[in-house]
């Protein structure tokens, strides 16, 4: 009898990130049932590039705009339904905070220091990430 192999789904996201009197702060949101917070990701769409794929994430699902880092920070594994999702991680500094955005009924948003988003994210590959990762924001 042959295993099921699960397949590795192939998604990017981003950390959107804004500098406030001097200090960096990353930008999480919920994820749809608003159990835990997350950063926006999703499947890279056809025809884009990873980082563009995770600009249109961050526009959907948290209403921020920026210009996309395209240097990978990093990648984190996790499951869900039964799938394996392997993240593609790059930098989002944010320009524009809209009011309205396609997912704005659904998730919340809160801008919090780095280490303490660190903190409340539940994916421990992630909490890794940002705990790492900070020195390469550009202040």
């Amino acid at each position: 009898m042959r295993r099921k192999t699960n397949k590795i789904c192939k998604q990017s996201g981003v950390i959107p990130y804004r500098v406030r009197d001097g200090k960096v702060e990353v930008l999480l949101i919920t994820n749809r049932k608003r159990q835990s917070w997350v950063i926006p990701k999703g499947g890279v769409c056809k025809g884009m590039t990873p980082p563009d794929s995770a600009a249109k994430e961050a526009w959907e699902e948290a209403g921020v705009i920026g210009r996309v880092n395209t240097e990978k920070i990093g990648a984190y594994k996790y499951r869900k339904r039964g799938n394996i999702y392997r993240v593609h991680l790059f930098w989002l500094p944010v320009d524009q905070v809209l009011e309205d955005w396609p997912e704005a009924s659904q998730r919340e948003r809160i801008w919090l220091d780095i280490n303490h988003a660190a903190m409340i994210v539940k994916e421990n590959s992630l909490k890794r990430i940002l705990q790492t990762s900070k020195e390469q924001v550009k202040v």
